[in-house]
């Protein structure tokens, strides 16, 4: 079965072909962009569907359709938490504790967040619990953090050495020592305590990941080594911001993500369309910058999830990173550069065509034996795993 497209790239060639010049063809769009004529028309017919100018079912109307199935059942989940839970507690001989229950539930196919939230209860605790018993040492130190938070709540101009004088008279004794660990760990500081310095200015964040690639951007196969940045570009409406993925076995960009604003979301997306495009990509190594996108909780969760491996370059040393630079470097002589750009949409429509039609099929490297990367991925890859 055919991976499918993400939702981003359709949009970008149904834009293209829509604002395709005299005499050029929906077929040599699809052949551009590397897709099936017949699969180009369905994404035309579906968008002026959803435009309201074909009749038909929007995409909205199946999504508002799939929500309302999930909140349906989210809702059928609920109602047995909250029966599960009276019939539970109503139980005079049993202690009154909730985490057993909540494993119960889960047991039974209702999961442990939907649970949580019913019950008012944090899920962090719950799987600790699940885990393993609270220790007495563990027990003591929550005590504590909890004489301290009262202590820093009442009095938020209050130091670690105050609060831990106010600990001490509410019946939690401690050291000085230890009431900083818990007020730093916690984020608890003093009201008139010094401001960390941020922005531009600041210091770079530490990496999350090791330098695994070593300024070596080579590879014997597809999915093992993929390199990514963030480049931006100002138009008459702003900047415009691409975070780009790129294969260093066959220079293709396996994924990219274009917006408006640089926060996390531009490479978490980015790497979920690469995912999409590629498919079994279990141990191939992601390496990027320390910017603060790459560093984020959403794309390390988002690696985990599909068993990638992360990997970061020192800070201001280009040569770390130096296959996006060189794409980089070809996109702002190609695209960015050659004209003045009055929106976001029509630098958009630029760079994917330039990057589908041109880089990809196009322009051939000699690092390649002259092949362009679709060219090389078609020869060097047998046609049961060739990437959609």
């Amino acid at each position: 079965m055919p991976k499918p497209y993400p939702r981003e790239f359709r949009d970008d060639v149904v834009r293209v072909a829509r604002d395709r010049e005299p005499g050029v063809t929906v077929e040599q769009i699809a052949k551009d962009f590397g897709v099936h004529p017949m699969t180009l028309f369905k994404w035309l017919r579906q968008a002026g569907i959803d435009e309201g100018a074909q009749a038909g079912v929007s995409r909205s109307d199946s999504a508002e359709l799939r929500e309302a199935r999930k909140r349906i059942k989210l809702l059928e989940q609920e109602n047995e938490v909250l029966r599960r839970a009276a019939a539970y507690l109503s139980q005079a001989n049993l202690p009154k504790r909730l985490y057993p229950l909540v494993s119960e539930l889960a047991a039974d196919g209702v999961p442990v967040a939907v649970t949580c939230r019913v019950l008012n209860i944090a899920r962090q605790p719950y799987y600790r619990w699940l885990a393993q018993p609270v220790i007495d040492a563990e027990l003591a130190e929550a005590y504590r953090a909890d004489a301290l938070f009262d202590a820093h709540r009442d009095d938020p101009e209050f130091g670690y050495r105050f609060l831990a004088d106010e600990a001490r008279a509410a019946g939690q004794p401690m050291v000085e020592r230890t009431a900083w660990k818990i007020c730093s760990g916690m984020g608890w500081w003093s009201a008139f305590s010094r401001k960390r310095r941020q922005g531009k200015g600041g210091r770079p964040g530490p990496p999350v990941h090791d330098d695994l690639v070593k300024r070596d951007f080579t590879a014997d196969g597809p999915n093992r080594l993929w390199p990514a940045d963030i480049t931006e570009h100002r138009t008459g409406e702003g900047k415009l911001y691409l975070c780009a993925i790129k294969d260093v076995w066959s220079h293709r960009i396996v994924g990219y993500c274009i917006d408006s604003r640089m926060k996390s979301r531009l490479a978490v997306s980015a790497l979920r369309n690469a995912v999409a495009r590629r498919g079994e990509v279990a141990r191939c190594v992601l390496h990027t910058d320390r910017r603060s996108q790459f560093r984020s909780r959403k794309l390390v969760h988002e690696l985990h999830r599909h068993d990638m491996i992360g990997s970061m370059g020192r800070v201001g040393a280009a040569g770390d990173n130096a296959a996006m630079e060189s794409f980089f470097g070809l996109l702002q002589n190609n695209v960015l550069n050659r004209r003045t750009w009055t929106g976001r949409q029509q630098l958009r429509t630029a760079i994917v065509t330039w990057i589908e039609r041109t880089y990809h099929r196009r322009r051939r490297q000699r690092s390649l034996a002259r092949l362009t990367p679709i060219e090389y991925e078609t020869i060097m890859t047998p046609p049961a795993s060739q990437a959609a």
